[in-house]
């Protein structure tokens, strides 16, 4: 995910996105600041958010931003290899607990460890 209105800055397909659904080039900002973002073949699937799409994730961008310099967060499914994707609470707590994961945001309430 990323603030749509720095999208430019670290993705290269030049328009909105907001669904996650399309792959982008990355730009050489992007492969030096976050490069964990970059696939093997040098894209790497983008949402922009903007702040009428999405109030909330925009500002949690935003805040990232200020305290990182980079307004970019990885967005996933949330499961792990095996396991469906998490379709509850419940299912959602059980795998922080059983995971790598440090930290859940779980209905605006931050989760941890």
């Amino acid at each position: 995910m990323v603030l749509a209105e720095r999208a430019s800055e670290f993705f290269t397909l030049g328009q909105e996105a907001p669904y996650m659904s399309m792959a982008s080039g990355v730009t050489d900002k992007a492969r030096e600041l976050v490069p964990v973002i970059v696939h093997a073949n040098g894209t790497s699937r983008l949402q922009t958010v903007t702040r009428s799409q999405n109030s909330f994730v925009h500002e949690v961008l935003r805040a990232f931003a200020r305290r990182r310099g980079v307004p970019v967060l990885i967005n996933t499914s949330l499961n792990v290899k095996g396991k469906p994707i998490c379709g509850t609470p419940e299912m959602a707590l059980d795998c922080l607990v059983n995971s790598g994961l440090d930290a859940l945001l779980l209905e605006g309430r931050w989760i941890t460890k």
